[in-house]
């Protein structure tokens, strides 16, 4: 499954497209009719893809998307400390306990283009062409957070000035940074290593059938621990003063 989402002045959309094992391809294009972030539209991307293809009861999914942030937040490399962020990562967590296997990757964004056309053409409301499979309408946010006050509200984003079209542009083209994580948070990569080292994982079950699925993309070789890219390009992680860092 390909991924991506998209903000313009018109409005925000997400783009779909799921490929078979026999090479048959769906394409998706869902309209957001709400206030969105640039991220909020990848993860509506995300979080309704992966319910499509439950809907279709698939149990074994490869993913793909070109957004950094959003994966590494989904697979606990990065930190959500914005609310709407967090509800969607904790969306996706649920989701992920129902397949059998699920795996994440970040791919360059000339890989994505399929699913990056169509959520431009969603968020710019333009008539997709009829070899996408379904073109729907998303209303409201797929999931609801907390404010800093503690009370329920839906996602949402203050809109520039309608009188300054520089800045509804540049807004447009806006995507919310993520504050680095503190120096003393948990290290995500020490789980791994203990898997791959001596098979130890979480006491918490999800977690632990979390880290036996990431573990499978990693390997040890001459004592020194590897990620193996989606093209199959192994990158070393090195021993570094705070921790195993990933070169």
């Amino acid at each position: 499954m390909y991924f991506d989402g998209s903000l313009m002045k018109t409005g925000a959309g997400a783009g779909l497209v799921f490929i078979s094992p026999l090479g048959v391809r769906m394409r998706y294009a869902i309209q957001l009719h709400f206030p969105a972030s640039n991220n909020a539209a990848e993860y509506e991307a995300l979080v309704n893809g992966l319910h499509i293809v439950i809907e279709l009861g698939i149990k074994w999914l490869d993913v793909r998307g070109d957004s950094r942030l959003i994966i590494d937040q989904v697979m606990k490399e990065s930190s959500c400390h914005d609310p709407k962020m967090d509800a969607y990562c904790k969306a996706m967590w649920r989701l992920e306990e129902k397949f059998d296997g699920l795996e994440l990757n970040h791919v360059l964004r000339k890989y994505n283009e399929a699913a990056n056309a169509l959520g431009k053409m969603a968020s710019e409301r333009a008539t997709v062409p009829p070899d996408s499979s379904k073109v729907s309408d998303l209303y409201k946010p797929s999931v609801d957070y907390k404010d800093d006050e503690g009370s329920d509200k839906p996602p949402s984003e203050p809109g520039p000035d309608p009188k300054d079209s520089t800045t509804q542009e540049q807004e447009a083209m806006d995507i919310e940074p993520e504050p680095t994580a503190p120096d003393d948070s948990p290290d995500w990569r020490y789980p791994l290593l203990q898997c791959l080292v001596d098979g130890t994982l979480p006491s918490d079950q999800a977690e632990a059938r979390r880290v036996a699925r990431r573990a499978k993309t990693f390997v040890l070789l001459d004592r020194e621990m590897y990620k193996r890219s989606p093209s199959g390009i192994l990158m070393r992680c090195i021993p570094c003063r705070e921790g195993i860092k990933l070169l």
